[in-house]
């Protein structure tokens, strides 16, 4: 990293950045996809820094601290006598948000000094999984200057967030780049955390939060800014390190590292692969009826319908509301006068029968 560019000497470039001072290594460990835990939408986990939500998630979505390498020294295992962390991840299906449960038993809690010196979990995003730098040190026309570097592409494709763990006295994270003022804010994210220590003694935090990734983040707001979208079965990159402080008076730490990469702090493309998964077999219905549409031409009022029922169906039969139906799967239907309709689609199958109606969605004119 040119930290020139950034009007910063290499010392205070690795303070800002909360790092240990060193440059990109490569970290040998095994290419892994991790799982994001889907909840169903009648439970979704609060925002209240407790675990109870969180029971419904099976531990192989839990990603501990045997999974984290230390940076500074690959052969060097986290010692559950000093730092014990576990962190999973979830979503919810129709959402752009993802959701994160980070817990961490510390023989040491440093947090409450100004800045950075702050027990800090490290996370950085990339909603559509594109790659790339996320860094103002990084924009490829050196003509302009640092601070317009900033604006244009710092965090703009991909987000980093330096969370506190816990804040005291100052915002939950610092989100490192020109999109803080909104992005760490409702709508788009969600924070709380407790400590069971004061600052300096050996407690447990549990800390709970959303965030909303992006594929644009705009310095100049969310209206001129794209969220990911979120589509289950699809992976995004995702990573994550831990910055463990143990003495108030010191600013070193250590840094424990999700990525092989050291430098997917700021490279997108450094990321772990996290995959989106469907929900899990308990917590869906065995048969459950539900359907889309869209106008498939607007001239002949026909709309083309699609199945997205649950479970094993050996049977449909659509009730277009205009005394018409069909037993096709996915049928496309010709209305011949424009109105609201209400339109049925019944399935049957092994395990019994289900219904969905939905009124005057169907539209045409």
């Amino acid at each position: 990293m040119k930290y020139a560019m950034l009007g910063l000497s290499a010392a205070a470039a690795v303070c800002l950045l909360g790092l240990p001072p060193r440059g990109a290594a490569a970290l040998d460990r095994p290419e892994v996809t991790f799982k994001i835990f889907q909840f169903p939408p009648d439970r979704i986990p609060r925002i209240n820094g407790k675990a109870d939500d969180w029971a419904i998630v099976p531990e192989e979505y839990a990603i501990g601290g045997d999974q984290l390498v230390n940076d500074s020294n690959a052969a060097v295992k986290m010692d559950p006598k000093s730092l014990e962390v576990k962190v999973k991840v979830g979503w919810v299906k129709g959402e752009s948000r993802l959701y994160f449960l980070y817990e961490a038993t510390d023989d040491v809690c440093d947090y409450g000094q100004p800045g950075l010196h702050n027990d800090t979990f490290e996370v950085v995003v990339d909603g559509d999984k594109s790659g790339g730098n996320l860094l103002a040190s990084n924009y490829p026309d050196k003509s302009i200057s640092q601070w317009d570097a900033w604006f244009l592409m710092q965090g703009v494709q991909a987000q980093n967030y330096h969370i506190m763990v816990p804040a005291v006295d100052k915002d939950w994270c610092m989100e490192w780049g020109p999109q803080g003022w909104w992005i760490k804010r409702m709508p788009w994210s969600n924070y709380c955390a407790t400590c069971t220590a004061k600052p300096g003694e050996a407690g447990k935090v549990t800390a709970t939060l959303w965030i909303t990734p992006f594929d644009h983040a705009d310095a100049a707001g969310p209206e001129k800014s794209a969220a990911s979208k979120l589509v289950e079965g699809n992976t995004i990159g995702l990573s994550w390190a831990i910055m463990d402080y143990d003495n108030p008076k010191a600013n070193s730490h250590a840094f424990w590292n999700l990525s092989r990469t050291h430098t997917m702090y700021g490279d997108a493309s450094h990321l772990c692969a996290f995959k989106l998964m469907p929900l899990e077999p308990q917590f869906l219905k065995k048969i459950d009826a539900d359907w889309t549409f869209k106008l498939a031409d607007e001239k002949t009022r026909t709309i083309a319908f699609h199945d997205e029922s649950i479970g094993k169906i050996t049977a449909w039969k659509w009730d277009f509301g205009d005394n018409t139906t069909s037993t096709e799967q996915n049928p496309q239907h010709a209305y011949k006068a424009a109105g609201n309709y209400i339109v049925t689609l019944a399935v049957e199958g092994p395990e019994g029968k289900s219904k969905r109606e939905k009124i005057w969605e169907v539209t045409v004119k």
